[in-house]
């Protein structure tokens, strides 16, 4: 269900009082703190157990099974997180205040739906076998479907609740579409089993350099849309009066989600709750100005994801839980959660 900005939005733009903002930086650096912190432990915690000289060693030297432990598997994979958890935080609070909806993520639009079927079409009809294949291939899915969604929701005339729906029916169509192609075909469930479940264990050099130009656009156009986003939040007209210009805002703000949450899945695949949980929870604590929610979700979703990449690490050791079975376990109670307390409040 689509909901209206609440009526504490109209502040949105209004100056905080200096304790409230002092408060704010102080939080933003504790999350920072937290970052490094989840980023040593992704590095020296793993399901093959490692002394803090043998991380040491691997890391700063790079020799022998050491370093091929540390360097080219959790520093590749703790980078991806870092860089995949961000994309994915700030796609969802931009999602969140384009549609209005405190409880979108990025698979309302489609994106995560676009970047799947083309992986499969890839696959099944096309050969390909590679995960530098795999990127593009999801980058160029959740990029037509972001384009289509923008097309169907009345482009220039696209309204929150059009994106919407306009998406919705786009996903349903795409992952009807997988599920048959998967289900026909051994070969392409054997070779999708992982990655459509969302992992970072496939993270290398190459996949970082491949993806990281659009984490670096994504990002920096997010960020520079919170004003113009804040403006809309109070309203259509309000906006306007504000010298807001809808229509390139509503553009560039699909245009950035689409770039981020493609960039996140081509490389570690669908993702779920992330771009939810932490733009949600951070405006309880921020309020709803979105240059203050754009920069502590862009930290504290690679938290949650780092953490439970490490989580899944140790679980089940020897064996890994893929992260996103991780993050689904954990956002499942945590979504209920979120919609209960919602409902009570509005009752």
């Amino acid at each position: 269900m689509l909901v209206d900005s609440p009526p504490e939005q109209c502040a949105a733009t209004a100056p905080a009082p200096p304790s409230r903002r002092a408060l704010r930086a102080v939080g933003l650096l504790v999350a920072v703190a937290l970052l490094a912190l989840l980023v040593v432990a992704s590095i020296a915690v793993g399901a093959k157990q490692l002394s803090v000289g043998q991380v040491w060693h691997g890391l700063f030297h790079d020799t022998g099974t050491y370093g091929d432990v540390v360097v080219d598997d959790r520093l590749a994979r703790t980078v991806l997180g870092l860089l995949a958890g961000a994309a994915l935080g700030l796609s969802g609070a931009v999602l969140q205040a384009l549609t209005r909806n405190p409880l979108a993520d990025p698979g309302l639009l489609g994106i995560n739906a676009g970047a799947s079927a083309a992986v499969v079409t890839a696959i099944t009809y096309l050969g390909v076998t590679s995960l530098t294949g795999y990127v593009w291939f999801a980058f160029l899915g959740a990029a037509v479907v972001g384009a289509l969604v923008w097309f169907l929701g009345g482009s220039r005339g696209a309204t929150p609740v059009r994106l919407a729906l306009a998406g919705t029916a786009i996903t349903a169509a795409l992952y009807g579409f997988v599920q048959a192609v998967m289900i026909t075909d051994d070969a392409a469930l054997g070779k999708m089993r992982f990655w459509t479940v969302g992992s970072l264990n496939s993270a290398t050099d190459g996949t970082i350099k491949q993806v990281l130009p659009f984490f670096a656009a994504g990002t920096l156009l997010a960020l520079v849309l919170a004003r113009p986003l804040n403006a809309m939040a109070m309203g259509d007209d309000t906006a306007k009066a504000l010298g807001a210009h809808l229509d390139r805002t509503r553009a560039l703000a699909m245009l950035a989600a689409t770039v981020l949450c493609g960039a996140a899945t081509a490389a570690c695949g669908p993702i779920l709750f992330v771009g939810l949980m932490v733009p949600h929870v951070v405006r309880s604590f921020t309020g709803p100005d979105l240059r203050w929610i754009l920069p502590y979700a862009t930290i504290l979703s690679p938290v949650l994801l780092l953490g439970a990449d490490v989580l899944g690490r140790i679980a089940v050791r020897p064996s890994e839980l893929q992260v996103g079975v991780v993050t689904a376990l954990l956002g499942g109670p945590v979504f209920i959660f979120l919609v209960r307390r919602r409902r009570t409040a509005q009752l």
